[in-house]
């Protein structure tokens, strides 16, 4: 109530606008805060308490919008406070997408973001003498540079960064805070992120052009008529990062980020959005699953991983794949026994607050017994009672070579080389070469090459060839007469058949590279690929050096595949 009215003074209808504004208000906030108590995995347990706080957003909105000239003088209504309401929804369609995948739900995240920046909902805050109120404006930045990450808005993310450098420098300077060395350090971490592409794509003005790598429509090869593959579909993924030193930002490593991509389709459009933007209004859920469901877990546990692995597991439905994707520290075996079983290999690190000296664990146990902050390939052994994708990137990817398919259903581990030259090996920071192949077979390409940038033309005529590449690499797979089945049974699938491909395009491209001398710097898999059907294939071989010729860079490979051996 404003000045010296009194609230007999105010309309009973006004009076009941502002009563009703609080009740949802608090309503709202309530819902939200009860959010962070929801188990984070499991399909079920979370959708319904998030279908009531969107009902009550969704009237807070509407409500807001009928009633601001009210809201304004009784309540006092102020835009920072409209501003927050925003924030909130586009937070909760943010965290909608982590939990369903939908890449539809980040531009409903990105509309919302976008209209508080557009009409400075946040404006007055720095003119307010209340430093909580400016960090909610930065915790703003900070989620909209993430969801702006995820939707490729590369320019704009580098003008949000410049806001919010801008914005912490006002705010460092205005308040003696105790938060300053975290809001560096956030800067930090997200321009780091931002330079982790070894290559970029020029336009002929020089300009950097965006590229894309989730899947798109056409772009995954097609079934040969008649070929008879498995119908398992990818509905699963745990992704995991704890990679010492890699860039990250907000949770995601690099190594996360390119693969939660390789597992997205490309998602719709903005453009077809911007009528809708006008009234901001909360929008239905599709009705159809595009993407599998991804668990995005970074630096976790060992009881963390296990939980999020069997909340996996039990609901998995018929006939559908579980991916299980590591880009983890190596964790050695200190001894070698006689018999050496699946707890004798190492695995990769799980987290913990051990000391960790120069990227590999110090041991600080029996040597008889078994590394415990490890997860080791035998722990995975009861998740092969259903169909089991693995992707293991790590100085120790090789100890998931020793999987036995105890229940015979299909398994598949993809491994990265446990060993690269040195060249490589400095750039692992930004991310590693095997996931970047993974993510984009012309980006690793470049990257081994040492290209930092090629123009547009060069780069489109690159992937057209590549996608001849990959449709022929499809046929070697499913023509091969002494291919192991397990590869056929996630080749209808079109995220693993990609993967398969990619993997398969990876490993040639190394084997002919000359700098790639140990057989340790090669992919490997289990099963095993016949290698001379696939990635020693001499068409394959051919068109590698195809590719090399193309970018001008063929003095890098074995022009005859005899002198590499």
């Amino acid at each position: 109530m404003t000045g010296a009215e009194t609230e007999d003074d105010i309309p009973l209808g006004e009076r009941k606008t502002v009563t009703d504004f609080c009740y949802l208000l608090d309503k709202s906030k309530q819902l939200f805060n009860g959010l962070r108590d929801l188990p984070q995995y499991g399909h079920k347990q979370w959708q319904s308490y998030f279908g009531r706080t969107f009902d009550v957003y969704t009237k807070l909105w509407k409500f807001q919008q009928q009633h601001r000239q009210v809201l304004d003088t009784r309540y006092g209504l102020k835009r920072w406070q409209i501003g927050e309401v925003a924030s909130k929804i586009g937070q909760l369609y943010y965290h909608y997408y982590l939990r369903t995948s939908e890449t539809s739900y980040l531009n409903e995240a990105f509309s919302f973001y976008s209209a508080i920046r557009q009409r400075s909902y946040y404006y007055q805050v720095n003119k307010e003498d209340r430093p909580e109120l400016v960090v909610k404006k930065l915790r703003y930045y900070a989620r909209y540079i993430v969801v702006c990450l995820l939707l490729n808005k590369m320019d704009l993310v580098k003008v949000l960064v410049k806001e919010l450098s801008e914005e912490i420098e006002d705010y460092t300077q205005r308040f003696n805070t105790e938060d300053q060395l975290e809001w560096n350090l956030v800067l930090q971490e997200v321009a780091a992120f931002i330079e982790a592409d070894p290559a970029v794509v020029l336009n002929d003005n020089s300009s950097v052009l965006v590229t894309s790598h989730r899947l798109q429509d056409g772009s995954v090869p097609p079934l040969e008529q008649g070929m008879v593959v498995g119908q398992l579909l990818l509905a699963d993924a745990l992704i995991v990062g704890n990679c010492n030193n890699q860039v990250k930002f907000s949770e995601l490593t690099v190594d996360m980020f390119r693969m939660l991509q390789a597992l997205e389709r490309e998602p719709v459009n903005l453009a077809t959005q911007t009528s809708k933007q006008a009234t901001l209004e909360p929008s239905e859920k599709p009705a159809k699953r595009e993407n599998p469901h991804k668990y995005l877990l970074y630096k976790p546990t060992f009881s963390q991983l296990y939980t999020f692995l069997s909340a996996s597991f039990k609901e998995l439905p018929a006939n559908s794949v579980l991916l299980v994707y590591l880009s983890a520290t190596g964790v050695f075996p200190v001894t070698h026994l006689d018999y050496e079983g699946p707890y004798d290999f190492g695995g990769v690190l799980t987290n913990t607050n051990r000391d960790v000296v120069n990227g590999e664990t110090v041991q600080k146990r029996n040597q008889a017994q078994k590394e415990m902050h490890c997860l080791h390939p035998g722990d995975l052994f009861p998740f092969t009672r259903k169909p089991l994708f693995i992707v293991v990137d790590s100085s120790n990817s090789t100890a998931y070579k020793n999987f036995s398919n105890l229940f015979g259903q299909p398994l598949v581990c993809l491994l990265s080389p446990t060993v690269y030259p040195k060249s490589v090996q400095d750039q692992s920071q930004r991310g590693s070469l095997f996931t970047l192949f993974l993510y984009s077979p012309l980006l690793g390409f470049s990257s081994v090459c040492g290209l930092s940038s090629v123009r547009r033309g060069l780069w489109e005529r690159a992937q057209d060839f590549l996608q001849k590449v990959f449709r022929d690499i499809g046929q070697m797979l499913t023509r091969s007469r002494s291919i192991d089945q397990a590869f056929l049974q996630f080749f209808g699938d079109e995220f693993l058949r990609l993967l398969l491909i990619r993997f398969v395009f990876c490993s040639a491209t190394l084997r002919l590279h000359k700098l790639f001398r140990e057989s340790r710097s090669f992919p490997e898999s289990y099963p095993e690929l016949p290698k001379q059907d696939t990635v020693e294939s001499v068409l394959l071989q051919k068109q590698v050096l195809e590719l090399a010729a193309m970018l001008d860079v063929q003095s890098l490979f074995w022009d005859d595949s005899l002198e590499s051996y």
